[in-house]
């Protein structure tokens, strides 16, 4: 597989991921958050993945990481309000990031 290929299948899996984020919101939500803002905050996501010791802990005995969404939440509002991305209320913010965790273990299942 070519870069330009990986490019754009990422570009495609951000697309699906976005989808089903937005039909995981509430119906408030749905109207309150663009996909400009969800493309965001899946960014922001995976940069408190990668940025942080987040995924370092423990794991269980089934091999999974517990991750402390509410770091995660907390890290997202902080960096939105940096970049003047706005100000986001935590509890809207959580349920973005329960979705790209929702959608993440769906992936996991159909991959293996």
């Amino acid at each position: 597989m070519t870069l330009e290929d990986e490019l754009l299948k990422d570009a495609q899996d951000d697309v699906r991921e976005v989808e089903f984020i937005r039909n995981y919101l509430p119906q408030e939500l749905k109207e309150k958050f663009s996909d400009d803002d969800l493309f965001y905050f899946l960014d922001v996501i995976w940069e408190c993945y990668t940025e942080t010791d987040i995924l370092e802990a423990e794991p269980d005995e089934e091999g999974y990481v517990e991750i402390d969404l509410d770091r995660v939440v907390d890290y997202v509002i902080k960096k939105a309000k940096k970049e003047n991305m706005g100000e986001f209320e935590h509890d809207d913010i959580l349920f973005v990031v329960q979705a790209e965790s929702e959608y993440a273990e769906m992936q996991e299942e159909e991959e293996a």
